[in-house]
């Protein structure tokens, strides 16, 4: 069995993730980036995306990630999100109606829109509909 590396990822009502794991792979504010044992510690901040993992039995998992930071050690990978939700734990039903309702409000037939909250919760939606079917 490969080597693992302890992964956490905290929001600020609950963790999430708490396990020991073979690979992390996250969505970096630079790019996507992923550590194994052993890493170069370093710190980043992250954007809205998919936190991908595989786990002591080499099951592939998601988790969504609504921006935060992580931190890599050479033994663990601490990821302090927004928020965020297990693969398994998102409503897709919710997350589509999420989507229909930024778009309605990026359609540009209003005026009184904050337009920057529309297009994050847009990517927030969209990001969660795609951790659910990147199975």
């Amino acid at each position: 069995m490969a080597d693992t590396i302890r992964l956490e990822i905290v929001t600020p009502g609950r963790r999430v993730v708490s396990e020991p794991v073979q690979i992390v792979m996250a969505p970096g504010s630079e790019g996507e980036f992923g550590v194994l044992d052993g890493h170069t510690p370093f710190l980043t901040s992250l954007k809205v995306g998919m936190a991908r993992f595989k786990d002591e039995a080499g099951k592939e998992c998601g988790v969504f990630i609504n921006g935060g930071f992580a931190e890599a050690l050479a033994d663990r990978v601490t990821i302090l999100a927004e928020s965020a939700e297990r693969r398994r734990d998102i409503d897709v039903t919710r997350a589509k109606a999420s989507l229909a309702r930024a778009e309605k409000r990026l359609d540009g037939a209003r005026v009184d829109v904050d337009e920057t909250r529309a297009k994050a919760a847009l990517a927030r939606a969209i990001h969660r509909i795609s951790t659910v079917e990147s199975r």
